[in-house]
């Protein structure tokens, strides 16, 4: 069953509270990336243009002490908001009480308030009842459009759509169609690259993917702790000597479903090097780091990619931010980008931010906004704030 969305609202002339993700970067006060903005104009400019009056809710960073308060003063996006739509944009500085209660009563249809970041309410990422009571009593509907956010029970999240007629916006709807499809009824050949740091991170992901992809490619960081499993040598590259014996079972289950890399490009230091080279896998020498994966792996997993319908990558295949480090990461961004007829995914995170840089975005079928929130629905589990939603 597919879940109530914007669209089944009647919102004309009434207060619709919608949870937006605007944690979006910022350097001294100055947004250095509005795509998180971006992202939500369809939904606001759904509402404002059908006459809703809409309080837009929030989070902007980790707010621990005072000093991050200000750090992440949600009126910076305000401007921001302001600047990229038509509707009337009011920022209130305040969470709770008279000042926001009295902002959105004066509201008009198709206007717009932004309410200061979520977080300066310690109760928010608790998911405190009464917080979430109080923020659902100011408003008549809400609508659930953060899907960075939806993985987490918060009081922004999970309480206030407890006490109001609620459903998703187009982005997070977009996301759960797309996924979905991905996890639930792909076209086949599935193939999954996961990179990243560390296999600790995926291994939930790693075990449903070996369940429902055709095949699964493991590289960046992780695979170190694969090659060491296998009994390779792996100098001082990345290991988690803790889930080796996991890796041995993924290998095991996985056979040829599952793989790995066959080389890759090593270093004598992370920072400053000094040597920098291309080894099989499995034959760092002492002294010598991974850092990428190789040409031939990237010759492999290219092939493997071939013929796919669906693919899904989430996790970088080396140091990409070095670009000394970077090319297995731009290689298989490219083939993703200009593989024919197929479903591409990226599930946000650094493989986003690696497409984006690189001038790939426009090629990817989707491009998560959430990496935690997508990886966890790729896990096979139940997002809080996407399953609190009614179904039609």
């Amino acid at each position: 069953m597919a879940k109530v969305t914007v669209k089944d609202l009647d919102v004309k002339g009434k207060h619709v509270i919608v949870r937006v993700d605007f944690n979006v970067p910022h350097k001294n006060g100055v947004i250095t990336d509005d795509n998180r903005v971006r992202a939500a104009l369809p939904t606001i400019n759904y509402l404002t243009e059908n006459g809703a009056k809409v309080l837009l809710l929030s989070h902007l960073g980790k707010v621990k002490t005072e000093e991050d308060k200000a750090k992440n003063d949600m009126s910076i996006v305000a401007d921001c908001l302001a600047s990229l739509q038509s509707a009337p944009v009011k920022f209130v500085n305040a969470t709770r009480g008279e000042e926001l209660e009295a902002a959105v009563k004066a509201q008009e249809d198709g206007s717009i308030v932004l309410m200061q970041n979520t977080r300066y309410e310690k109760g928010e990422s608790k998911n405190d009842p009464d917080l979430g009571n109080y923020w659902a009593s100011l408003g008549d509907l809400f609508v659930e459009d953060a899907f960075g956010s939806v993985h987490r029970a918060h009081a922004s999240t999970v309480g206030i759509a407890s006490h109001l007629p609620s459903g998703l916006g187009f982005l997070v709807d977009k996301e759960v169609t797309v996924l979905g499809k991905a996890l639930n009824d792909p076209e086949r050949p599935l193939v999954a690259i996961l990179g990243g740091a560390k296999v600790s991170d995926k291994i939930a992901v790693i075990e449903n993917l070996l369940k429902i992809a055709d095949k699964v490619l493991i590289g960046g960081g992780m695979s170190y702790t694969f090659s060491a499993a296998m009994g390779g040598k792996i100098g001082t590259s990345l290991l988690e000597a803790d889930k080796i014996d996991l890796a041995k079972k993924f290998i095991e289950e996985g056979g040829d479903k599952l793989v790995l890399p066959i080389d890759t490009v090593i270093a004598n230091d992370f920072s400053n090097p000094t040597e920098i080279k291309t080894v099989d896998a499995g034959e760092i020498p002492d002294g010598f780091m991974g850092l990428d994966i190789g040409p031939k792996t990237v010759e492999l997993f290219k092939k493997q990619l071939e013929g796919a319908k669906t693919v899904f990558w989430n996790g970088p295949m080396g140091v990409f931010e070095d670009p000394r480090f970077a090319k297995g990461t731009i290689e298989i961004c490219k083939s993703l980008a200009e593989l024919e007829g197929a479903t591409t995914i990226i599930g946000g995170g650094d493989s986003a931010s690696a497409a984006k840089n690189l001038g790939f975005a426009e090629k990817f079928s989707h491009i998560s906004t959430g990496g935690g929130a997508s990886l966890e629905y790729m896990e096979g589990k139940e997002l809080p704030g996407i399953t609190i939603i009614p179904e039609k």
